[in-house]
């Protein structure tokens, strides 16, 4: 089974923490020991980011490490590489996110093709069109069992939340707003309605909310009306300020995601 459907089969009640990085930031060699750090520290799963010199989802933090991690020379070939360095050590999902043109320049079926031999368990494609998904990468993901993540915002329609739902496996990147990329301290009424819309569809896959969550607030709202959350910018930042030491930045995200008052939610 893929470590994804696995993942949450066996949740239970528990709420995933996922973490995004860009890999090759802040140094190029670094990506495996974040990964196995992250581990270790009791992440549920990693999104591994592919540096690309035009992001357009992206907030500055992410484009400035997707910047920093070209400049130190980091490839999609180089991150096979390290990759497969650690794959007998790593028991979690990795999920590599990143856009449509270096995957179409490394090929689709190699890209899976490579996924599957370093033991990444999904893509997130953000610039992938969903027909060219179906027609064209869903047929040859099927194939290496590779779940390709899509992702919702609060202007998706109902009639295509529920189309993306049924025909996607793993989970669903729900967006909490139509913004790029960033932290944020809290989420409105009009996003908290959002969360309750989409919690009254009852969809078939389980979903995960990203973009924001950078404290308690922001996390529990978003564990509280999905299977979890995705956590970008706030740690990038971190793990840039802590110069690539991911144990130091760990430190510091789990303070600052902690409850002030006892007997609440802890990480």
């Amino acid at each position: 089974m893929n470590k994804i459907n696995q993942l949450f089969a066996q949740r239970g009640d528990r709420k995933f923490l996922s973490l995004y990085f860009c890999a090759g930031c802040p140094t190029l060699e670094g990506t495996g020991d974040v990964i196995l750090t992250m581990q270790r520290r009791g992440i549920d799963f990693i999104e591994v980011g592919i540096p690309f010199s035009d992001p357009l989802a992206d907030g500055p933090v992410i484009q400035g490490a997707a910047t920093q991690a070209l400049k130190n020379g980091m490839t999609l070939q180089k991150l096979f590489h390290q990759l497969m360095a650690i794959k007998d050590d790593v028991e979690i999902p990795l999920i590599l996110m990143g856009y449509l043109n270096p995957i179409l320049r490394y090929g689709i079926e190699a890209f899976c093709q490579s996924c599957v031999e370093a033991g990444v368990s999904g893509a997130i494609i953000p610039d992938l069109p969903f027909d060219d998904y179906q027609n064209i990468v869903k047929p040859i993901a099927d194939r290496y069992d590779l779940r390709i993540i899509m992702l919702i915002t609060p202007e998706t329609s109902a009639e295509r939340i529920r189309f993306i739902d049924q025909n996607t496996d793993g989970f669903i990147y729900m967006v909490s707003s139509a913004a790029i990329t960033g932290a944020q301290k809290s989420f409105d009424e009009q996003k908290q309605e959002y969360f309750r819309r989409i919690n009254q569809m009852n969809l078939r896959n389980p979903r995960m909310i990203g973009f924001g969550i950078s404290n308690h607030q922001t996390l529990a709202a978003a564990q509280s009306n999905a299977a979890g959350a995705i956590i970008g910018s706030k740690f990038v930042t971190l793990l840039n300020e802590a110069e690539g030491d991911a144990d130091k930045a760990l430190d510091r995200l789990f303070e600052a995601l902690s409850e002030p008052e006892p007997n609440h939610l802890t990480i």
